[in-house]
C-alpha cells in the first residue's frame, strides 16, 4: 500500500500554492467576458505566477496548522487567495511609488505603458498604463475573495476566516494611505515605523497568521499570541525589505536599487539617518533623496551616508531585536510543535535573505 505524505515543508507548500493559484486562473479564462481584449487577462496571470516568495500563503497554513487544522487542499486555496491580493497591492503600490520594476519584470504598469507607446495609440501611454493598472490591481482583489469563499472550507469557517481578511484589507488600505502622508510629514522614525507595522507588517505575518487560526476556529488566547510573534517578525521583514531596496542586488531582488532613493520613501532607516546627521551630510541627504534624477554616482553617495551616520547597523540591530521578540513570544504560544518548528523557520528566513 503506498502511503502519500503530506507536502508540508517550505518548498512543497509553496508549489502547492502555485499549483491552486494556476488552476484558480485557468478556470477564469473560460469566463472572461465575450468581447473583451484578453490582454488584462494574461498579464495578470504571468503577474501572479511569475514568481514572489509566498510568504502570506505560509503563514496562513501554518496559523491553521497552529491552530489544531490538519493539512488539507481547502486550507491551501485559501491560503492561496492571499497572494492574489497580495498582487492587488503590489500593482497599486507601484503605481504609487512610481516603480517600472517588479520580480525581475516590467511593473504592470509599465508594461501596459509600453505597449501604448508601441502600438502608437492615440493619447497618453503613462495615463493608460496607470490606469489599466489599477484595473488589473482591482480584479486581483474581487477574484482573492473568490478563491477564499470558494476554498472549500464550511461556511462558518469562512466567514470566521474572512473577518479577519477583511480587517487585514482595510488596515493594507490604510496603511498605505499613511505612507503617502508620512512622505509630506515629519520624516521622524514614530511614523515611519507606524507606516511599516499597518501597511507591511500585520499584513506580511500577523493577520495571515490570524487568518489561519481563525479558519480553524482558534480562540482568542491564541490569535493573541500569534500577533505576539507576529508583530515585531513583521516589523523586522518590512526592515529587512527597505534595506534590501536601498543595499540588495537587484538581480536577486528584481527591483531597482534607485527606486526607493528617487522616490524619498520615508522608511526608518532614511528617517534615522537623518536624525544623527551632520550638517554637510544633511545638506547632500535633501539634495539628493527623492530626486527623481538621481543617477548611480549619487546613490552611491546616498549609501554612503547612511552607512557613516550609523542608520543600516541601527536597522539591523532593530531587527534582530525584534526577531529575537518574536521567537520569544513562539516559544510561548500554545501551538503544536510541528507549527512552532515551521514558523520557527519561516521566521529565519523572513529576515536572512537577499530578496
Amino acid at each position: 500500500m503506498t502511503v502519500t505524505v503530506p507536502a508540508t515543508d517550505a518548498g512543497q507548500l509553496r508549489a502547492r500554492v502555485d499549483a491552486e493559484l494556476a488552476a484558480f486562473l485557468e478556470r477564469q479564462g473560460p469566463e472572461w467576458p465575450d468581447g473583451a481584449p484578453r490582454g488584462v487577462f494574461t498579464a495578470l496571470q504571468r503577474f501572479v505566477l511569475a514568481g514572489g516568495k509566498r510568504v502570506r500563503p505560509l503563514f496562513c497554513y501554518w496559523g491553521w496548522r497552529a491552530a489544531g487544522g490538519d493539512d488539507g487542499d481547502e486550507i491551501v486555496v485559501a491560503a492561496a487567495a492571499l497572494e492574489l491580493f497580495h498582487a492587488f497591492a503590489l500593482i497599486h503600490d507601484d503605481i504609487l511609488d512610481g516603480s517600472d520594476r517588479r520580480r525581475g519584470e516590467p511593473s504592470v504598469h509599465r508594461l501596459f505603458a509600453d505597449l501604448h507607446a508601441r502600438s502608437s495609440w492615440r493619447g497618453d501611454p503613462e495615463a493608460y498604463g496607470r490606469n489599466t493598472a489599477l484595473l488589473c490591481g482591482d480584479l486581483c482583489a474581487a477574484w482573492s475573495d473568490q478563491m477564499f469563499h470558494e476554498c472549500g472550507l464550511g461556511v462558518e469557517q469562512v466567514h470566521r476566516g474572512y473577518t479577519m481578511f477583511a480587517l487585514m484589507r482595510t488596515e493594507v488600505i490604510a496603511g498605505e494611505y499613511l505612507d503617502l502622508v508620512s512622505g509630506v510629514g515629519d520624516g521622524s522614525v514614530a511614523s515611519a515605523l507606524t507606516v511599516i507595522r499597518m501597511k507591511a507588517a500585520r499584513y506580511t505575518v500577523t493577520r495571515p497568521l490570524q487568518i489561519g487560526a481563525t479558519l480553524a476556529a482558534a480562540g482568542p488566547d491564541l490569535v493573541a499570541a500569534l500577533a505576539d510573534f507576529g508583530d515585531p517578525l513583521g516589523d523586522a521583514f518590512q526592515l529587512r525589505d527597505d534595506v534590501l531596496g536601498v543595499f540588495g542586488d537587484p538581480s536577486v531582488t528584481g527591483k531597482s536599487i534607485l527606486d526607493d532613493l528617487r522616490e524619498g520613501k520615508p522608511t526608518v532607516m532614511m528617517a534615522l539617518a537623518r536624525s544623527v546627521a551632520d550638517r554637510a551630510q544633511s545638506a547632500r541627504l535633501r539634495e539628493l533623496f527623492g530626486n527623481p534624477d538621481l543617477d548611480t554616482a549619487g546613490a552611491t553617495e546616498l549609501r554612503e551616508i547612511i552607512e557613516a551616520t550609523g542608520a543600516r547597523e541601527k536597522i539591523e540591530q532593530m531587527i534582530r531585536v525584534r526577531t529575537d521578540a518574536a521567537l520569544t513570544a513562539l516559544a510561548a504560544a500554545p501551538v503544536r510543535p510541528e507549527a512552532r518548528a515551521a514558523l520557527a523557520a519561516l521566521a529565519e528566513h523572513a529576515v536572512d535573505r537577499q530578496h
